[in-house]
């Protein structure tokens, strides 16, 4: 961890969309002082993992300079479910000394990989009912993949001084921008172009993570097979524009067959949820992502779900800067809460 500004950028670096935030402390509360972002080709990430580097460090420098972005310090995160494993684990009560001793020992019975090939990170969540326990969330994440991103931003021009997670700048979001409500749960859902992200916190501390290699290009490419159209026309579609020859109808039909498999994903999800921590009930949905934007979406995932569903806003307690354009920041709020999570994060937070 390097230590540098106090107020780095969040870049959400997505399969779908490269975004930039810089969120700065004001009085009483923050402004969005820079926001922007730009689509990525499909190929370049693939599953949390940099397939083309080069043509990344040209996105994120164009990003930048798009942005009218002065800072270098950054703040990252990265995804994958093949790449990061998150665990809530029981461990017998301690400081948070004596765990940061132990944690390499305590993680090697939940870690799939060698646990010198992973950098691994805890945060004690509280006292469990049983006396003498206490739940800690346990983060690992595979040491090649840091690397990969953190060379890249570098190239880029930027200094990376912290690498989190997508799951918990969620969270972050979150917890500036909604009332915590005790012993209520609620699902952080992003849907992204290539991946599911879904985090239920209780009271505000994260219970359970889940990452799945599933997002909203299955809707695009069912889109594209069946009018045979461009990548691009399908993505408009999509957002529920009008392209000739093409019904709005017709268009709605094709995304919600091809959404039938990220439904089945998040009720798998959420009925795992309930099992484990004994039928306890979730109280609403939160979705953000660019899956949060397509039309129809929301609405759908509500009623196949029977929960409410609402789309994320990352500037409910956020003021937007006056220099932005405020209309429509608030038109695509739902794919910053990433980038403005990631914006929120200081150098020295847990």
């Amino acid at each position: 961890m390097l230590f540098g500004s106090k107020t780095p950028v969040g870049l959400d670096i997505g399969s779908g969309y490269l975004k930039v935030a810089q969120v700065k402390e004001k009085r009483g509360g923050y402004e969005l002082d820079a926001f922007d972002m730009i689509p990525l080709p499909p190929e370049l990430i693939v599953d949390g993992s940099i397939i083309d580097s080069i043509r990344l460090v040209d996105a994120i420098k164009e990003l930048i300079k798009k942005a009218r972005i002065r800072t270098k310090e950054a703040v990252i995160s990265v995804t994958g479910h093949s790449a990061v494993i998150i665990k809530m684990i029981s461990l017998p009560e301690m400081t948070e000394e004596e765990l940061e001793e132990s944690i390499k020992f305590e993680a090697e019975q939940y870690v799939p990989f060698d646990i010198n090939d992973v950098n691994v990170d805890f945060q004690i969540i509280g006292p469990r009912e049983e006396p003498g326990q206490m739940d800690v969330i346990l983060v690992a994440v595979k040491k090649d993949i840091i690397n990969e991103y953190v060379s890249v931003v570098k190239e880029a021009g930027l200094n990376p001084v912290v690498v989190d997670v997508d799951v918990f700048a969620m969270e972050n979001m979150y917890e500036v921008n909604y009332d915590i409500i005790p012993n209520t749960n609620v699902a952080l859902l992003d849907i992204g172009a290539s991946s599911l992200k879904l985090n239920i916190v209780k009271g505000g501390a994260p219970l359970f993570t889940r990452d799945t290699p599933i997002g909203s290009n299955v809707q695009t490419e069912a889109l594209q097979r069946e009018f045979n159209i461009t990548f691009e026309v399908a993505e408009r579609l999509k957002k529920g524009e009008s392209v000739e020859n093409i019904t709005e109808e017709a268009a709605q039909e094709v995304i919600m067959a091809a959404s039938e498999e990220i439904f089945t994903e998040v009720g798998r999800s959420l009925d795992y949820y309930r099992t484990s921590m004994s039928g306890e009930e979730i109280a609403e949905i939160i979705i953000s992502g660019g899956g949060a934007l397509v039309s129809g979406f929301p609405e759908m995932l509500a009623e196949r779900t029977g929960m409410e569903v609402r789309r994320s806003d990352p500037f409910q307690n956020i003021e937007i800067s006056k220099k932005l354009d405020e209309a429509y920041i608030r038109e695509i709020a739902p794919i910053a809460a990433v980038a403005v999570g990631l914006a929120l994060r200081r150098v020295g937070d847990r």
